[in-house]
Order: structure tokens, then sequence, then C-alpha cells
């Protein structure tokens, strides 16, 4: 059973699970505007009407802002699979990440010093500024502001060391 949760202003947010939703109104942060009818929820002493509309009192707005995560996942699927410096199309086993200004230069590991690249530029590249190394940028990093605008993830790489163990134990 999902539950529609509106902002202070009554403008649809999104739906979240009636567990979640029942958080937000035991906690103080929302009320109950419509209920399921004949759905309870009860405790040994207590009955409470399950939600199926709830409505933020105020500051809706922090509980769902959501960041893209940086990770070589999220930087790939930003530069859709494209060597930032030939224009190539790298596989999701081969690509590499390339330190636009090197870390050894006081570059950062962060979005906006951070691209794709395959293995002969970043090797060609290697620990000099895309200027010093004669390589044009075909676009600037950028940080994703939403998730729907990364590609979809490409099934051909290969899991995170130790993974899979942590799938079979769950």
């Amino acid at each position: 059973m999902d539950v529609l949760v509106l902002n202070s202003s009554y403008q649809p947010l999104r739906r979240v699970s009636w567990q979640r939703a029942f958080g937000y109104v035991c906690s103080g942060r929302a009320e109950i505007v419509e209920i399921y009818d004949g759905r309870v929820v009860r405790s040994a002493r207590s009955a409470w009407p399950v939600p199926s509309i709830v409505r933020f009192l105020t500051g809706a707005a922090r509980f769902f802002r959501r960041t893209v995560k940086f990770s070589r996942r999220t930087v790939y699927q930003r530069d859709h699979g494209l060597c930032q410096y030939c224009g190539g199309h790298v596989s999701a086993r081969e690509f590499t990440l390339d330190h636009v200004i090197p870390r050894s230069r006081g570059g950062q590991h962060r979005w906006e010093n951070v691209v794709t690249a395959c293995v002969p530029c970043n090797q060609r590249k290697a620990d000099r500024t895309p200027r010093e190394a004669r390589m044009a940028l075909r676009k600037q990093p950028t940080r994703p502001r939403s998730f729907s605008r990364l590609v979809p993830w490409r099934s051909d790489m290969p899991a995170a060391p130790g993974a899979s163990a942590r799938a079979s134990t769950s």
C-alpha cells in the first residue's frame, strides 16, 4: 500500500510506503489527510488508521532531496560511456577514470575533475593536464543534477569485489 505525500501547500510530492508515512505522522512531521477504510495498525494496546494521504506540516523538501552519488558507475553514466578525449565508446569493463587536473598536482577526486577515458587516451595524457598533453576535453565535467540525466547502466561491467558475497548473504 502506497501513501501519497503532499507538501504543506497540498501539492503532491511522491508516493511512499505506508510504514514510512506512518513514521512521518508519529514523529509529528506530517498529518493524516485521508485514511484507508478498514485498515489499521495495531500494537498491544492501541490501533491507528493506515493513512492513504499525508501532508507535511513544514519543510518537506529536505526529506526528498537526493543527490547523485559519486562513483565509477555514475561517472560512466554521466559521460554516456564515451571517452571524453577521443569520443570513442568505451565498454563498461574497460573504461578508466581520468583526473583532468592530476591528483599529484592538487586535483581532487570529485565530479568536476573526473571523466571517463579509454586506456590509450588515459596513458597518453599521463600525469599532465589536457593542455600540456595537447588533448581537448569533449565536454567539461559537471555534477549531474538528477538521476534522470544519467543513461541506463550497462550490465557488462563486473560486480564490485565482494558484491556476490553480500548478495548471497541477503
